[in-house]
């Protein structure tokens, strides 16, 4: 009995051992790293697209303000800071006036001088006319008294005499009253230019607005040109939107946009293209535009990132495949193809991308062509492969 035992004990290891091969091939050939990979399919139709033209945006004001002075001083005092609304007129810095003060009194007596001396000259200048009127009848009387007899040739003379220099007079009071006019000009227009110096020291604000920056502070000293205070229009507000010019066929002026904050993805905000900028980007080679809101969310911020679409007109009759079936060699775009059991990777000539994720073949594959979608792995020709209806996580 203990012989038999002894003799059947080999066999059933060999047995055992022969099943757990089998078991570890069936594993291995099923869920192993040589099991057929899973993937799901989709056939080749024949549909219509809503192009669609993807890009990255930066919210921008189309009316932004830099508020600094027009020569170098001191800041003396900042009124406003980053978030306050103001209106157009009200003051928002001023710059140390050092001899400012002195220079429009000094302007203001030079010109009050000026009109004191414009009076004595228009004084000189009645004197002198007259003094003319009085030698011209003198002279005139001298004159008929000289033809008469009754005065000597030298009385007429003097009196002609007498009727010059009162006549030189009147053209020297003249000529005194027009260099001070022109002197009180000159003294009025200085008087102005201190008075501009002295206004400009007051930074006001050029319209209505929004703080958005504080760049200088009381105490120092900033160039002419320099921001004090930056604002911005909120009204303003639009996105400086960037594409890629491989991509941006179609781009035009009067296109509908969907906006995508990043602080909100859930919410779509509507827009309009107002203007496609005549000049590219040549480094990032992308093309820019402008899409203002048709209304502006509350919150929206300058300098913030969104997501833009833009939708062109509907393409019928074109063929369609998801744009998850699109794989790259290089920079050839392709996709797998089921062709009598095996994958084969074909390449294609694309055309525009949908919103819904549908991508218009023009060259490369024909209606009820099959192809591969996802695959829970990379997959290429040779690949051994199962289809399923969908993958784990959820992909179909």
């Amino acid at each position: 009995m203990k012989l038999r035992r002894a003799a059947l004990r080999p066999f059933v290891f060999g047995v055992v051992g022969l099943l757990l091969l089998l078991a570890l091939a069936y594993v291995t050939t099923r869920s192993g790293p040589l099991a057929p990979v899973r993937v799901t399919v989709t056939t080749v139709a024949i549909g219509s697209i809503e192009p669609a033209l993807f890009g990255i945006g930066t919210v921008e004001a189309r009316r932004a303000y830099v508020i600094g002075p027009v020569v170098a001083g001191r800041v003396r005092r900042v009124l406003v800071d980053v978030g306050d609304g103001v209106h157009r007129g009200d003051l928002l810095a001023e710059m140390e006036p050092v001899d400012l003060d002195e220079r429009v009194g000094a302007s203001a007596s030079a010109h009050e001088r000026g009109r004191s001396a414009i009076a004595v000259a228009e004084a000189q200048l009645r004197d002198a006319q007259s003094r003319q009127s009085l030698t011209t009848t003198e002279a005139r009387r001298a004159a008929d008294l000289g033809r008469g007899g009754v005065a000597s040739q030298s009385s007429v003379d003097i009196a002609l005499q007498a009727q010059a220099a009162s006549e030189a007079q009147v053209a020297v009071a003249e000529a005194s009253l027009t260099a001070a006019r022109r002197d009180l000009a000159r003294l009025g227009a200085d008087r102005g230019a201190a008075l501009q110096q002295r206004a400009n020291i007051r930074l006001l604000a050029p319209a209505d607005g929004i703080v958005s920056s504080r760049d200088a502070e009381p105490g120092s000293t900033v160039v002419a040109g320099q921001a004090v205070v930056k604002l911005l229009d909120p009204s303003s507000l639009w996105v400086n939107l960037r594409l890629d010019q491989n991509r941006s066929a179609g781009l035009g002026v009067g296109l509908p946009a969907h906006i995508v904050r990043r602080a909100d993805p859930q919410q779509v905000l509507v827009g309009t293209v107002v203007r496609v900028e005549p000049i590219s980007d040549s480094v990032t080679e992308e093309r820019l535009c402008k899409v203002a809101f048709e209304v502006a969310p509350p919150g929206l911020s300058a300098a913030e990132m969104v997501e833009v679409s833009l939708t062109l007109p509907a393409i019928s009759g074109v063929l369609t495949i998801p744009n998850a079936s699109v794989r790259f060699r290089g920079a050839q775009p392709g996709v797998l193809r089921l062709a009598d059991g095996a994958l084969a990777f074909v390449p294609l000539t694309l055309g525009v991308e949908g919103r819904d994720g549908q991508v218009q073949v023009r060259n490369g594959l024909s209606a009820g062509d099959t192809i591969v979608v996802y695959s829970e792995r990379d997959v290429s020709e040779g690949t051994r492969y199962r289809v399923v209806p969908s993958l784990a996580g959820g992909r179909q």
